[in-house]
């Protein structure tokens, strides 16, 4: 069984391989954590792994590579169609369940939890398959609450836990009461869009601003 948290988003480019790393740096200490990017599209302009490599300060076997790698920048489903392929969700569930049972993974999506992987499956349904929690990463702006409690909705209307949000960008603390009174969950941290991004700051605030309580722990020992 595959232990770890799924890290989705409201959107894409809203910061999950940021947030990814930045839990990787918040609990490094707790267990042996694994980074895994499943499914990667415009792998030649943006490679997340590596990104995740430099920000969370990873060495070789925090790494997990394996996985769908796919030159156009589009979703899933198209890219793996105008590159001549389909993606199967039963090969990806099965490299990672011979895994050691004592790795814990952030697993990282791509796009939405509703984004197609194939003709017949969504992003959803892998992490249906893999039977993580789930961190939503989103927007702290306006907008936000709508995207954000439609994720929470399609999540729990498949069982998946929802173990909490990281809101991205400027604090609105509006957007982040409305956020936990009506999804029923918590938010883990308010990150700035750091300029620069850089490794030292990210890990700065990893380590003193998100999940203050504690609260994932219980879905990572």
């Amino acid at each position: 069984m595959v232990r770890g948290v799924f890290v989705t988003g409201t959107d894409t480019n809203v910061g999950k391989t940021v947030v990814s790393a930045a839990l990787l740096l918040r609990y490094r200490g707790h267990a042996p954590f694994r980074y895994w990017k499943p499914i990667q599209t415009g792998i030649e302009q943006d490679d997340d792994t590596a990104s995740v490599a430099r920000l969370g300060s990873c060495a070789p076997g925090e790494l997990f590579t394996a996985g769908v790698r796919l030159e156009r920048p589009l979703s899933p489903h198209l890219a793996a169609r105008l590159s001549g392929r389909r993606i199967d969700l039963q090969p990806l569930l099965d490299c990672v369940n011979t895994e050691p049972a004592s790795s814990r993974f952030v697993v990282e999506g791509a796009g939405g939890v509703l984004v197609p992987i194939n003709d017949a499956h969504l992003m959803v349904d892998l992490m249906v398959g893999l039977g993580l929690p789930a961190v939503i990463a989103a927007r702290s702006s306006l907008g936000t609450i709508n995207h954000t409690l439609l994720t929470i909705e399609a999540l729990r209307h498949r069982s998946i836990p929802v173990a909490g949000v990281v809101l991205v960008g400027s604090p609105d603390s509006d957007n982040r009461a409305a956020i936990e009174q009506h999804g029923h969950v918590a938010v883990l941290g308010e990150m700035p869009r750091f300029e620069p991004l850089t490794p030292d700051l990210l890990s700065r605030w990893a380590l003193t601003e998100l999940d203050r309580d504690g609260r994932l722990l219980e879905h990572l020992r």
